[in-house]
């Protein structure tokens, strides 16, 4: 799409047609759906008697899903093997340069947004070169058709239509099974590739609430060994940390305690936003100096010392 000759005339041009005959041709190919707007695109190519680029919003936001719909089958095929290996290649490039230039003097909360950042330049670059040549394209594929429909049925009107209409046109069926793979290639992304992004931020968060837990605890179990009673006034955190810590009489899940640590996720940014509001909570064990602990979280994430026997 993006290497369409520019020559003076344009190609599988037929000289020999009135405009009248082209334009019926052009709209047995286009047919129904769009037709004004392409017969005046096709109208300005065959004026200016060259090809040049337009501009060609469905191209820009979905060009996979237009080839289908414009039953471009075999483009499509094309496009998404030899496209989309340019884009990861330019992206795959263009961030390791990048890491042994430039990230390692970036601070670590901005690197992955600079990263998707840069990705995401390099693939809306890519879909502003295609949607300016889209029309071209189109009008050059419209071209060819007619040139081989008048070829194999030089006097037969009815045979070329036929054509036309087989090869142009639109295919609703086209157009959901591009739907379907953009649909297809999100739940890859959430299921294979997002977990690997995830986990260690995760790991992270985690590690950071038992740490401040544990030593929340040790303060408090202090205090209640020297008291002998549970300092629920004592300021632990403040409203803006990622893990907010109170001290209560009582805590969900525990049956019997007299004091207790809660520890409770919040303002977690994405992806590892699930962990917003799961607790962990270290729990005094009435008539005795020990502690225990429990937690919301499930048996992969929390600590193994707050798994229950």
């Amino acid at each position: 799409m993006l290497f369409i000759e520019t020559d003076s005339p344009p190609p599988f041009y037929q000289e020999q047609l009135t405009p009248m005959q082209r334009e019926q041709l052009d709209k047995w190919f286009i047919g129904h759906r769009s037709q004004r707007y392409y017969l005046k695109r096709f109208e300005q190519f065959d004026k200016q008697g060259y090809l040049s680029p337009k501009w060609h919003w469905a191209s820009f936001f979905m060009t996979f899903p237009w080839l289908l719909y414009r039953k471009r089958y075999m483009d499509a095929i094309v496009y998404s093997v030899a496209g989309w290996s340019f884009i990861q290649m330019n992206v795959a490039l263009v961030l390791v340069a990048f890491e042994f230039v430039v990230m390692s003097h970036i601070p670590d909360d901005f690197q992955m947004g600079i990263r998707i950042g840069i990705a995401a330049l390099i693939w809306l670059f890519w879909s502003f070169m295609v949607s300016r040549w889209t029309d071209a394209y189109y009008y050059r594929m419209a071209r060819r058709e007619i040139a081989d429909a008048i070829n194999d049925y030089p006097r037969d009107a009815s045979e070329q239509q036929a054509h036309l209409q087989r090869e142009g046109g639109v295919s609703l069926f086209g157009l959901g099974l591009g739907f379907c793979f953009f649909a297809f290639a999100l739940l890859v992304i959430q299921v294979q590739f997002l977990p690997i992004v995830a986990k260690p931020k995760e790991n992270a968060v985690l590690f950071d609430t038992y740490y401040i837990a544990k030593n929340a605890q040790n303060r408090v179990a202090l205090i209640y060994q020297q008291t002998g009673k549970c300092p629920v006034n004592l300021p632990l955190s403040a409203a803006d940390q990622q893990v907010r810590m109170h001290i209560d009489t009582k805590a969900a899940g525990v049956t019997k305690t007299d004091c207790a640590v809660i520890a409770t996720i919040q303002n977690v940014p994405f992806p590892v936003r699930y962990l917003n509001d799961q607790t962990l909570v270290f729990y005094h064990l009435p008539n005795s100096d020990s502690w225990a602990c429990t937690s919301s979280l499930n048996k992969k994430q929390a600590p193994k010392s707050c798994l229950s026997e």
